[in-house]
């Protein structure tokens, strides 16, 4: 077994957005589904930057490939890079084509340890993918 981590008395983005999510949820009247989908809209989308942001920490700190971090986050491989390019840790390392790519991980990591880390928090506040229909039929 591994000895735990210790815990930074700092929340991170993750802790924040998380946090963002369960205040969301705390707002929510079960019997009034009219006014509680605001709420739910917003806890969702928290939950879905939260979920970005922890994979963007993983591949960063953790060392995990794009592919382990879609894994475990449920996701293809294909769909990881525009995700990560959204986030705080990752953003700055976008190819230019909305995607972070594996060369942009290991130059983040590299950055990392040189102390050169170019972190965004622009992104954070961008707002969430949305589905846009292809056609109108």
């Amino acid at each position: 077994m591994s000895p735990k981590k210790p815990r930074n008395p700092e929340p991170t983005v993750v802790g924040r957005l998380v946090a963002a999510a369960q205040h969301a949820l705390a707002a929510i009247d079960p019997d009034a589904p009219a006014e509680a989908l605001p709420h739910l809209r917003t806890a969702q989308e928290r939950l879905v930057t939260a979920i970005d942001e922890a994979m963007a920490a993983v591949v960063l700190a953790d060392g995990a490939t794009l592919r382990s971090a879609g894994l475990l986050a449920g996701l293809s491989e294909n769909a990881v890079g525009p995700r990560l390019a959204r986030t705080t840790l990752l953003a700055a390392y976008d190819t230019g084509s909305g995607r972070v790519t594996a060369s942009g991980v290991e130059r983040a990591r590299y950055d990392v340890e040189e102390g050169r880390h170019r972190g965004s928090e622009a992104a954070a506040t961008a707002p969430p993918m949305r589905f846009r229909a292809r056609r109108t039929s």
